[in-house]
């Protein structure tokens, strides 16, 4: 395997990138910020749920992986004789050193701590011998592997309140792992839906693995009202979901919402304002979770 590096101004990272993946055969490729380090170093993106403040660093690199020596030679030749890529400029062109991929992957991801008891923990691990409660889970192309502050204080709720709920929804359950830990937690019925045909996947694959029944749904769901219902997502989309999600919470019932920045709590607590009052019930690394129990029905639920 050979890398090629190159730099390049912001207007032209994007034209490089499509042209080494989709025309050159490229493997992979990244962009860095080619002033990391200096006084100079730009910090792109922005907080969760907010739009980049540029589309690229101003001075970027982009390293690009080839198969072989020959195509990556072949790709940069091709790339620097085009005329609007004057001024993309080679750092370097070297071979990459055999490593074993899969191990230094899965070395990024240990177990996690819930609570004392309760951990998630992948599948090339053992569980810790505190562990009485375990959710094996893997990374994979779904949100969700516990290593997440919005994770984390989720499934601690469901574990420090966990009882026989009738009926729970996990909605935008990306890896399934908030409906399994409340199916560990005593959920009977679990109902868990996604827009996204990767994450309903994951959870039916992840459900089977962890052998706990969900149901699983890309439209809809199983209807009716829950006594427990999580979500999380991001604030804009929770916003925009309060009088589905809102109407969803049976009377008695609670609602459970992560994803949220600590200065977006106002905002939350106006939406769901009609059917129940959220508070912050845990805070972690700046993000925080809220939590409310719906306790009449001044609203009339949504069919």
């Amino acid at each position: 395997m050979h890398e090629l590096v190159l730099s390049a101004g912001a207007d032209l990272v994007e034209p490089v990138s499509d042209a080494l993946m989709n025309e050159l055969d490229a493997l992979s490729v990244s962009v860095e910020d080619a002033d990391v380090d200096t006084e100079a170093e730009l910090a792109l993106f922005g907080e969760p749920d907010q739009p980049a403040p540029g589309a690229g660093w101003q001075h970027s690199v982009l390293r690009a992986l080839f198969a072989d020596e020959a195509m990556a030679t072949a790709a940069v030749t091709l790339l620097l004789a085009q005329d609007w890529a004057s001024a993309v400029r080679l750092r370097a062109l070297r071979a990459v050193p055999a490593q074993d991929w899969v191990r230094l992957t899965q070395a990024q991801f240990a177990p996690v701590a819930i609570t004392g008891t309760f951990w998630v923990v992948p599948s090339w691990h053992q569980a810790p011998a505190a562990a009485q409660r375990v959710i094996r889970l893997d990374p994979g192309m779904a949100f969700g592997t516990g290593t997440h502050p919005t994770t984390r204080m989720c499934l601690r709720w469901i574990a420090h309140h966990a009882q026989a709920w009738p009926r729970v929804l996990d909605y935008g359950c990306g890896s399934g792992i908030l409906a399994i830990g409340a199916a560990l937690h005593g959920a009977q019925q679990i109902d868990a839906f996604d827009i996204d045909p990767a994450a309903v996947a994951a959870t039916q694959a992840n459900a089977s693995a962890n052998r706990v029944t969900v149901r699983t749904f890309a439209q809809g769901h199983g209807g009716g009202t829950y006594a427990l219902v999580l979500a999380n997502i991001l604030a804009k989309p929770l916003v925009l979901l309060a009088p589905l999600l809102g109407a969803q919470v049976a009377v008695g019932g609670h609602l459970v919402l992560a994803g949220i920045l600590e200065r977006q709590f106002d905002e939350l607590r106006t939406a769901y304002a009609p059917w129940l009052v959220l508070e912050v019930s845990d805070r972690e690394e700046g993000w925080v979770l809220l939590v409310g129990r719906r306790v009449d029905t001044r609203v009339q639920d949504m069919p």
